[in-house]
């Protein structure tokens, strides 16, 4: 029965490009964001979804892009400036930019 998984598992992976509310892996990735920010519209978040069930991949490459997003943050959180930035520098900064 194990050695007929693999086969029922392609099979359906095949036929899902097929049906009319699936998208690729490539679409897939075009949502992560909006999906990520819960912007996404109900039916596209279902479609991602239902994508996301049955893609293995899928599933791993979101959760290796959360991981990212989340530690970029923590990151920039912790290399914010402690102090606010000096008034006359922000003025030097923009003078030097259009000169």
């Amino acid at each position: 029965m194990s050695a007929q998984r693999p086969r029922l598992l392609r099979r359906i992976q095949g036929l899902m490009f097929k049906l009319p509310l699936m998208i690729s892996c490539e679409d897939f990735e075009d949502f992560i964001l909006d999906y990520l920010d819960g912007t996404l519209p109900s039916r596209q978040k279902f479609i991602f979804e239902m994508h996301m069930k049955l893609c293995r991949e899928c599933r791993e490459y979101l959760e290796a892009y959360r991981t990212s997003l989340e530690l970029a943050k923590s990151t920039a959180q912790e290399e914010a400036p402690k102090q606010p930035v000096p008034e006359d520098l922000i003025a030097a900064v923009l003078a030097a930019r259009k000169g």
